[in-house]
């Protein structure tokens, strides 16, 4: 519970603030020291945690590849529903029309944010169960991941009309719904404990979709030395942060 609600708080608070200060060089580099802790969190810890359990490794490498592609159609999806509307946006709509699409691409931001939170805090839970660093490890990275996709979903939510209090209050309760998925992982995994390897390495799956498929290619973006030195560097410094959490485990 203390994991869920610390990775739910610790996101949206420094979302709130690198959105509202507008700091986009931090946010680029937290882009890279995710990458780092994502990769490493799921192919040097998660992945060989499930893999030495006594699952199948046929079926854990079918749920990896299952994940996959689960991650792909949820993006594709979200591409296809996701409005951009905004006023003043060049289209002939009757006024107001693109105020009020922009207000329900806010509220369809918040609902998809509490599912999605929700899947962290199951996550977080099998990794506890797991194992305690595996567990720590795991709430960092999501931490780390939810901070660039949080500023998006403040950036979408201020142009739906939401004051800057209302966009941080709703989306901190919508984080809080990480506890819920929290408590019921614990109980429910711990009751089928053989369930444990898939749900890591299907957390794996997402982390390292997430990391190659949506914040890599942002980073190739910027393909000049002087961009691509601090972005190998702190990909460096998050893999060495996830090996120092789990150092002899």
């Amino acid at each position: 519970m203390l994991a869920t609600t610390v990775a739910g708080v610790v996101s949206i608070t420094a979302a709130a603030i690198f959105s509202f200060a507008l700091l986009s060089k931090v946010v680029e580099r937290m882009v890279s020291l995710s990458v780092g802790i994502m990769l490493s969190t799921s192919l040097l810890h998660a992945l060989p945690e499930a893999f030495e359990s006594q699952a199948d490794a046929r079926s854990l490498f079918a749920t990896l590849l299952g994940g996959l592609l689960a991650f792909f159609m949820l993006e594709k999806l979200a591409i296809l529903r996701h409005s951009h509307h905004h006023e003043g946006d060049g289209h002939h709509h009757h006024h107001g029309h693109d105020k009020r699409e922009a207000g329900k691409a806010g509220w369809m931001i918040l609902v998809g944010d509490g599912m999605h939170n929700f899947t962290d805090g199951i996550l977080i839970a099998a990794a506890f169960l797991a194992n305690p660093e595996l567990g720590l490890v795991t709430g960092l990275a999501i931490i780390a991941h939810e901070i660039p996709q949080e500023i998006g979903d403040f950036i979408v939510l201020l142009n739906a009309g939401f004051t800057r209090t209302r966009a941080y209050v709703y989306n901190l309760l919508c984080s809080l719904m990480a506890i819920a998925g929290g408590v019921l992982g614990y109980y429910m995994l711990d009751r089928a404990s053989g369930m444990i390897p898939y749900v890591l390495v299907f957390a794996s799956s997402g982390f390292i979709y997430i990391a190659v498929s949506d914040l890599m290619p942002q980073m190739q973006r910027r393909a000049t030395l002087r961009e691509t030195v601090p972005q190998v560097l702190l990909i460096a410094l998050g893999v060495c942060i996830v090996l120092f959490l789990t150092r002899g485990h």
